[in-house]
């Protein structure tokens, strides 16, 4: 296919999209690195469900035990905040700078659309303020947050009044909330406060659409907007064109890449993967069927969220759930289709691996099952997601 400077573009088919996607998460070979190094690399992680990092970096890294999670956390070196898709992210601090303007046309849109009328004629500046005023003062839950807004507006709806604040004054959610073994109530603080730093004043998106490609690339302007939950970015690639390889997909969508970017052959082998709930791995492309297909998709893909998946030779192939007790861990596997022989025992003993890492020292078990989604709770520890 012919290119914009004449050339012919190379075709990459799905399942080499796949491999390459795989090869930057590292998720074909885990990787050594730190937990900051692995955020860093993946432009943040999807963390509504407390616990869901944790996995998702066992799952890449070759050496990470929970005590490297959580000690960031306490340690202010990680946060969780609102960022790219209106979602909690865990974001190095630094970060959390850069990442929250480029975010904030998506939260800007979240109070334009999900909240207009209820919203109409508030004065959302002074909304604010005010949040930024009470959360200077201590630590406060969603619901001291709401309760003691609505006392300034008693007309207005407490929920849309919190999601102002939300949306325009960057929240950390504090530890000990997603501290591994811990946990706790959410309660927020300005990520100002918490972290010492104001956002960045301005958006590098042309720096930023870069870190996307190394991470999740090759990809579409659809697929980076997906992923930053924002629109009419394709003069950002544009601009960047010059300096990046260019191909299409089977169907002839144009697909942009960094030059020297991981892209295997279809034929580089995928082992078995665990992944947590709202993997960014599924949320990151407006066509994600280079890792799961439409149908599977919509099994995944529930009315609260996003189940936790396992992959089988770089696709998504079934479902999966922790089940924690004091004295054993059960982890319950819903295959999507019938597994070979080699691929339960590779699935099983992967399985295996996942046991010792979250629960050692105790009974394990694995099943196969059918892996409810239970609600608005991780699946893991049955805490509630944080939606706010």
């Amino acid at each position: 296919m012919d290119g914009k400077d004449g050339t012919v573009a190379q075709v990459l088919r799905r399942r080499e999209l796949g491999r390459a996607l795989l090869a930057r998460q590292w998720l074909l070979e885990r990787a050594e690195a730190t937990a900051e190094e692995t955020v860093t690399r993946l432009v943040g992680m999807q963390a509504q469900a407390p616990y869901a990092p944790y996995f998702g970096l066992w799952s890449r890294l070759r050496k990470f035990g929970t005590a490297d999670l959580a000690d960031a956390l306490t340690e202010r070196r990680l946060v969780r905040v609102a960022l790219m898709r209106s979602t909690i992210h865990l974001v190095t601090t630094a970060d959390y700078r850069s990442l929250r303007p480029w975010a904030q046309p998506a939260l800007d849109r979240e109070l334009d659309t999900a909240f207009k009328t209820i919203l109409t004629g508030l004065d959302r500046a002074a909304v604010a303020e005010s949040g930024r005023a009470l959360l200077g003062a201590r630590h406060l839950t969603p619901k001291e947050l709401r309760a003691a807004l609505h006392e300034r507006w008693p007309d207005r709806e407490p929920r849309a009044l919190a999601t102002v604040v939300r949306n325009l004054v960057p929240l950390v959610q504090v530890p000990p909330r997603a501290v591994w073994g811990v946990g706790g109530t959410t309660r927020y603080a300005t990520a100002a406060d918490w972290t010492g730093a104001e956002p960045a004043p301005a958006a590098d998106s042309e720096h930023i659409v870069l870190r996307y490609l190394a991470a999740f690339g090759p990809a579409s302007v659809t697929d980076v907007q997906t992923w930053a939950g924002r629109t009419r970015l394709r003069p950002v690639l544009e601009r960047l064109r010059p300096q990046l390889a260019v191909f299409h997909d089977e169907r002839g969508i144009e697909l942009f890449d960094l030059p020297d970017a991981p892209r295997p052959g279809a034929d580089a082998h995928a082992p078995v993967r665990f992944l947590p709930e709202y993997d960014n791995l599924l949320a990151s492309h407006a066509d994600r069927t280079r890792v799961i297909s439409e149908q599977d998709r919509k099994r995944v893909m529930t009315r609260n969220g996003m189940r936790a998946t396992f992959l089988v030779d770089g696709q998504v192939t079934g479902a999966w759930k922790l089940h924690l007790g004091k004295a054993s861990a059960t982890l319950e596997i819903d295959p999507f289709r019938p597994l070979a022989t080699t691929e339960r025992a590779e699935v099983e003993a992967e399985g295996a691996r996942l046991l010792e890492f979250a629960a050692p020292g105790t009974d394990h078990d694995v099943r196969s099952g059918r892996a409810t989604f239970i609600g608005r709770e991780d699946a893991v520890t049955g805490e509630e997601t944080d939606r706010q």
